[in-house]
């Protein structure tokens, strides 16, 4: 495929980002203004990974079974960018909508389907990246979706920001257990970005047509994809260990960031206070200098992967995303955790792309979509763990001091880093021409 066509195809999870960076962002300064106490976050932030869990592998599974005129994977697709955008549009209305519940229980509702609706929309890309490009072209399409999800993440998470020093709305709410002015109406912005990107992607790209006689395929259902876990080549599983750590210590980092920074650099607990609200609006340009450095770094991992190998790329990025999460306890200056978050968005921009290049060589074709969501396990599996543990971590472990959530991240990366070696990667195109130089001296 040609650059621009990778790009078309890939152009909607720049949407999706933007949406989710708004969502990581900011969720946990709205639940806390809601009235959620900062031991319980990580409970409402266990919404995202369940429903990831329960719903990317049956959208794997019966995308990887249907044909319409949309094609395979765009009507899954469509379907949840429709509907992330309502969500994003009603999560700070919240209170508004409140009658017998409270709106920290609605905005916790919201965001259990909104993160249900981004994932129905998020698993189909990934999969279609697998369906139309060979190995050669694996790492670059990858690699062009995390740099167009770095584009609408830093978009997205600096937005509030923007809003608040350009255009002069206020970053505090105007009644107390109210959202932002800022926050507001850059998830109103949001919700029409992500619709209209994949919209793009609907719209510019064609799917390949299931080959004769597969159309009317029996569907095994759900007892079909049970099987399917038993069916996990050993790359998946060897990736898992590694994705594990990965996720483990990227859901501390959207769970915690906020009153970390507030704490540690703002001196501030008090959610309602100035100094609190420009803690969230910095953390938000931090979330965007991650993601734009992912972005950049991605247009490198097809060159340095031809070089070093695709194992040793992510392990080296790895390294860089654990020594940048254990220099946020050095910074007290929050302008300095700009060189924290560059290490971290190395670590980013792999994270997004090398795993699911090194796993699409090892799947049959026929069941790539399944596969996909069932690898989307071994990324939420260390979110719910964490989120079960997050808040006795931080009141018995931490003190109450979220700044050692960010340090704990540190070491998580760092065991990730390691497990990488561990992975065998026999679609490598660069341990393959290795090999097969050995094998003609041998010969």
């Amino acid at each position: 495929m040609t650059f621009w066509q990778i790009f078309n195809m890939s152009f909607g999870f720049l949407g999706i980002q933007f949406g989710l960076a708004l969502q990581n962002a900011n969720v946990s300064r709205i639940l806390q203004s809601f009235g959620a106490d900062v031991e319980h976050l990580s409970y409402f932030w266990l919404a995202a990974p369940i429903t990831g869990m329960i719903v990317q592998p049956i959208i794997g599974h019966y995308s990887d079974r249907t044909w319409c005129r949309l094609g395979r994977r765009r009507p899954y697709f469509l379907t949840g960018a429709i509907l992330a955008s309502i969500m994003l549009f009603l999560m700070p209305n919240s209170p508004s909508l409140a009658g017998f519940l409270s709106p920290l229980l609605i905005g916790a509702g919201i965001l259990m389907i909104m993160d249900a609706s981004i994932n129905v929309a998020m698993e189909p890309f990934r999969a279609l990246v697998a369906d139309k490009l060979p190995s050669e072209q694996r790492t670059l399409g990858f690699s062009m979706q995390t740099s167009l999800i770095g584009i609408g993440a830093v978009v997205g998470a600096v937005l509030p920001y923007v809003l608040t020093n350009w255009f002069g709305m206020s970053n505090t709410p105007a009644v107390d257990g109210g959202v932002a002015p800022n926050v507001r109406t850059a998830f109103y912005i949001g919700s029409a970005v992500l619709l209209i990107c994949v919209l793009w992607t609907v719209i510019s790209t064609n799917e390949y047509p299931p080959e004769q006689g597969k159309k009317k395929e029996k569907d095994g259902g759900f007892l079909e994809i049970f099987k399917d876990f038993g069916r996990m080549p050993k790359t998946m599983v060897q990736l898992g260990v590694v994705q594990f750590f990965s996720w483990f210590a990227l859901f501390s980092m959207w769970v915690y960031m906020t009153p970390a920074v507030a704490e540690h650099c703002y001196n501030t607990v008090d959610r309602n206070s100035v100094a609190f609200g420009n803690a969230g609006d910095w953390v938000g340009v931090l979330q965007g200098i991650y993601n734009g450095v992912a972005a950049v770094y991605a247009f490198l991992l097809p060159w340095i992967a031809s070089k070093i190998g695709r194992k040793a790329t992510h392990s080296l990025s790895l390294l860089l995303g654990a020594l940048g999460f254990a220099s946020f306890f050095l910074f007290k200056n929050p302008n300095l955790l700009i060189v924290s978050m560059i290490g971290v968005g190395i670590a980013w921009g792999s994270i997004l792309a090398m795993p699911y290049s090194i796993l699409a060589g090892s799947l049959p074709p026929a069941k790539m979509g399944v596969f996909m969501g069932i690898f989307n396990f071994f990324i939420t599996i260390p979110q719910v763990c964490n989120g079960l543990l997050g808040g006795v971590l931080v009141n018995h472990v931490y003190g109450g001091h979220t700044i050692y959530a960010m340090v704990f991240s540190g070491l998580c990366l760092l065991i990730a880093s390691i497990s990488v070696i561990f992975v065998e990667d026999k679609d490598d195109p660069v341990q393959l021409r290795l090999f097969g130089k050995k094998k003609q001296q041998l010969n």
